[in-house]
């Protein structure tokens, strides 16, 4: 999920001595983690193993679960230099004076078909579809989409209410995508149970080139530890975890030699210029507005704000807000003051009929709705506050005389239950012995650098946002088989769903490579799988696109 501040602010060699992967001796009995070895440094990779079955489809899946770590060095690592170091004869020794590591925590899911390991080898099929997951932020753990999506327990929640408190329901998974691949859950550097050290340690791994340097590292360690290089190879990102999955794919496929099978894209931001959280301060870049239009009518649909008759079915009505957003509303901002008083009115009353805000008030906001303006606004006249991450949300406004909404209802109603679920889940189920605490975010602002090197660029872009659709661009010219899903949900005002449409239909490729787009929406919010029917589409949709393009 994208972190909550406005995302105007958020603007080689291996060296990991791995140890072996102890996997359980006998069905259900977890392994002691490894113990650490080869010479000084700050981490050590470790695993503990179990196994479990899921059911999904009415089809039981038997899997092993490792629960672990990998150590990855930023960029600039020198290998021959840390070991000269490591060796030196130093008893005070810093570790925050030794380079930068990260200990990359990770949880990885094997079918077995309820086969035993041996010789120390996962009981899976190296040629199994796999793919790698993560959530976004920047600086999430990946407990979301690991105990709301894909995961083999699943946390229950109110799609549309605060979730009453513990105990909450962790139920079988029946949407868990292991019928199709083998999962990789990774929490970021810093997130979950990463965690990083050493010297300029936020700067090695808190930007946005760095961040995908990371991944792609571990990426490349994890196909060296469990001998997957032949496996079909997917990357699911969700929000800022889709921009870095645009930087990813190309960085894999130009520095590693490693090419994708497919990308999916949830909840989908690749260009920064797009966001609608604070576009009030880029002025003259009005595409933000446009962008998010449809979702707020969406939203305006949802709580019967329209003025009128309300129309019968959803999707129809928002193919007719697209159009208007993209012609008649792009067509009126794009003149800024020429536009005459009377096209004002026109455009003004013509938002109120899809916004149900009143068009006075629009005209006084100059015909430009920030997300937290409507978030406030939109349900006012109640006293309400209407949710960012899913519009379908509502809670108590904090000051009835703000301009922009002051907190989203959204995060307070489920936070607790991931937060809990997966606490216990991890020490319970996956046995996995953190010594310290769950991080759920990173504390990654305003150590977290935007600027980014795009692909073909003679230097970083360095402003408060950034772009990496010609990073997702690059590698689909480069590797014309890599296929793309792009999903999101229709009530998602962090990264509005006709966002992720306006970025692929933008991206630099030849018309021929279009076809390797696909698309699918939802009637739920920016994390798709609260709505079980979402989730049962969602996992469908994942599945088939994956066993399409795994051959």
């Amino acid at each position: 999920m994208i972190d909550r501040r406005p995302l105007v602010t958020l603007a080689t060699t291996l060296l990991a001595l791995l140890a072996a992967p102890a996997f359980p001796a006998d069905e259900g009995k977890p392994s002691e983690p490894a113990k650490p070895t080869g010479p000084d440094r700050i981490f050590q990779s470790s695993e503990v193993a179990s196994t479990g079955s899921v059911t999904i489809g009415g089809k039981p899946v038997a899997y092993q679960a490792v629960a672990g770590t990998i150590v990855v060095h930023g960029p600039g690592w020198d290998d021959i230099a840390w070991r000269e170091q490591a060796a030196a004869p130093n008893p005070d020794k810093d570790k925050e004076g030794l380079p930068p590591e990260a200990s990359i925590f990770y949880t990885a899911y094997f079918k077995t078909d309820g086969a035993k390991s041996s010789a120390g080898k996962p009981a899976g099929n190296a040629t199994r579809p796999l793919m790698f997951i993560y959530n976004g932020g920047p600086g999430s753990a990946t407990l979301w989409l690991h105990m709301g999506a894909f995961g083999p327990k699943r946390v229950v929640v109110r799609e549309d209410g605060h979730t009453p408190p513990a105990p909450y329901p962790v139920v079988n998974n029946a949407y868990s995508l292991l019928d199709a691949a083998d999962l990789v859950f990774i929490d970021a550097p810093g997130a979950g149970f990463s965690r990083i050290a050493g010297k300029d340690k936020e700067k090695a791994f808190w930007g946005v080139d760095n961040d995908s340097h990371a991944f792609a590292l571990f990426i490349q360690q994890f196909l060296n530890k469990y001998n997957r290089w032949n496996s079909p190879k997917y990357l699911f990102g969700e929000s800022y975890g889709t921009t870095r999955s645009a930087v990813l794919a190309n960085e894999l496929a130009s520095s590693f030699s490693i090419d994708l099978n497919g990308v999916v894209l949830l909840s989908t931001i690749l260009n920064f210029d797009l966001s609608v959280d604070s576009p009030a301060f880029n002025p003259g870049v009005d595409n933000a507005y446009v962008t998010a239009l449809p979702t707020m009518a969406a939203t305006a649909w949802y709580h019967q704000r329209l003025p009128g008759t309300r129309p019968a079915e959803l999707e129809p009505f928002l193919k007719e807000v697209e159009h208007f957003a993209l012609t008649d509303y792009a067509a009126a901002l794009q003149q800024g003051g020429r536009l005459d008083p009377a096209g004002r009115q026109r455009i003004a009353e013509k938002l109120s009929a899809y916004l149900g805000l009143p068009a006075d008030y629009l005209l006084k906001s100059d015909l430009r709705i920030s997300g937290g303006q409507f978030s406030q606004q939109l349900q006012m006249p109640g006293g309400l506050t209407t949710g960012r991450i899913d519009t379908r949300f509502s809670g108590p406004s904090l000051d009835v005389l703000s301009k922009e909404a002051l907190y989203d209802p959204f995060i307070t109603s489920v936070g607790s239950a991931y937060v809990a679920a997966w606490n216990d889940y991890s020490r319970t189920t996956l046995r996995f012995p953190a010594a310290d605490g769950f991080k759920i975010f990173a504390p990654v602002f305003p150590a977290w650098d935007m600027a980014h090197q795009a692909p073909g660029m003679p230097a970083p872009f360095t402003g408060q946002t950034t772009n990496v659709m010609l990073d997702l661009a690059t590698v689909m010219k480069q590797n014309p088989n890599l296929k793309v899903l792009n999903t999101g949900g229709y009530y998602d005002l962090a990264t509005p769903y006709f966002e992720g449409v306006y970025e692929m239909e933008h991206l630099p490729i030849p018309d021929a490579l279009r076809a390797n787009i696909e698309y699918r929406y939802f009637p739920s919010g920016h994390m798709v799988y609260l709505n079980e029917a979402s989730l049962s589409g969602l996992h469908d949709t994942v599945a088939d696109f994956v066993r399409r393009t795994s051959h």
